[in-house]
């Protein structure tokens, strides 16, 4: 008797569209660093999806690629406790459909997401020179000039802090993107600019992630 090898369904934690990336959040992206694959381009479209227990991650790459060999997976990681999954392509029908079938290879749906909630925000006008040198010895994006306003944001899930910073630069495209950490225990955003611009980034980001529906927490 050939045992069963179905594997046990997992908790779904995020599971998003990224509608056409943005330049800045695009190259970001593509920054190599362990966790990354194949660069995506401005303009493409992204699923990014979390789940748990962390492995579960491969089999929803599995089921993705399988669906359409034609996407590329920008990052795959398994961290501690959840595995996390970007993958994107021009064809946003295409990418959609996929998603689909990995939901319906692991009996989930996309409503049992976790919804967003954000920690944390602030807007830090008129930043110092030892503010901005320090900021920039750790980031991983473009630079923050002193003078300029910065914006932060920390949020969980942390994988919503992409959909957080491609959503600010749409609305805002001056906005210069400074770090997104979105693999961890939450997401963090630093994006800096002018005042009215940075305020414009950041209603679009309590925006966008009001609107996004899930289970809570």
């Amino acid at each position: 008797m050939v045992p069963d090898r179905t594997p046990a369904k997992g908790d779904l934690r995020v599971f998003l569209t990224l509608e056409s990336l943005q330049p800045q959040f695009a190259a970001y992206l593509g920054t190599p660093t362990r966790a990354r694959g194949y660069p995506p381009y401005a303009g493409q479209h992204a699923l990014i999806i979390e789940v748990a227990p962390g492995l579960m991650i491969e089999r929803v790459i599995d089921l993705a690629l399988k669906a359409d060999p034609d996407l590329e997976p920008g990052i795959l990681f398994v961290e501690r406790q959840f595995g996390i999954l970007e993958i994107h392509g021009s064809d946003k029908e295409k990418l959609l459909l996929a998603g689909n079938t990995m939901l319906k290879g692991l009996g989930l749906n996309a409503g049992e997401q976790l919804k967003p909630k954000i920690l944390y925000t602030d807007v830090i006008e008129d930043v110092a020179d030892q503010h901005a040198v320090i900021i920039n010895r750790n980031r991983q994006a473009s630079m923050i000039l002193p003078g300029e306003t910065l914006l932060i944001c920390e949020m969980v899930p942390a994988l919503y802090a992409a959909i957080a910073a491609n959503e600010a630069e749409k609305a805002a495209p001056g906005l210069t993107l400074v770090d997104v950490q979105m693999i961890g225990a939450a997401g963090r955003l630093y994006m800096s600019g002018s005042t009215e611009n940075v305020q414009r980034g950041l209603a679009r980001i309590e925006q966008v992630l009001a609107s996004i529906e899930g289970r809570d927490g």
